[in-house]
């Protein structure tokens, strides 16, 4: 079974986030990177692109297939984890730790209240 982090916030796209103040670590779920297989290739934004609650800000190729990446909140991208780009495989071993993706410079956090707790999120998955 997929582990979920308590003390996260989570979507329905199986990313989650935390949240330090202003900023918003994202990456994606155990859940996800399980259902992924693989991953080979990682696409993050550039420092300093400003991404929308729930549009596209990159991308995770596995050897299964591409999955879009969508950001939990709107904010400025202020840090990228370049770890990735030579070692996509950090998102399979280490998904909440080693393989997050960016972290957000959030204006409005309200929108983690739209977000799943953990509980709500294991919920989501085991549908």
């Amino acid at each position: 079974m997929s582990q979920v982090m308590q003390g996260l916030k989570y979507s329905k796209e199986h990313e989650w986030v935390k949240l330090d103040g202003q900023r918003a670590t994202v990456g994606i779920t155990d859940f996800a990177q399980a259902e992924l297989g693989d991953i080979v290739f990682v696409e993050l934004p550039a420092v300093g692109q400003q991404l929308k609650a729930n549009t596209t800000f990159g991308t995770v190729e596995s050897v299964k297939t591409v999955s879009d990446l969508f950001a939990p909140l709107s904010g400025k991208v202020v840090e990228v984890n370049e770890r990735l780009q030579d070692s996509p495989e950090l998102v399979n071993s280490s998904p909440y730790e080693d393989g997050w993706m960016v972290v957000l410079e959030v204006e409005d956090t309200a929108g983690m209240n739209e977000l799943l707790d953990a509980q709500a999120y294991e919920a989501h998955i085991a549908e």
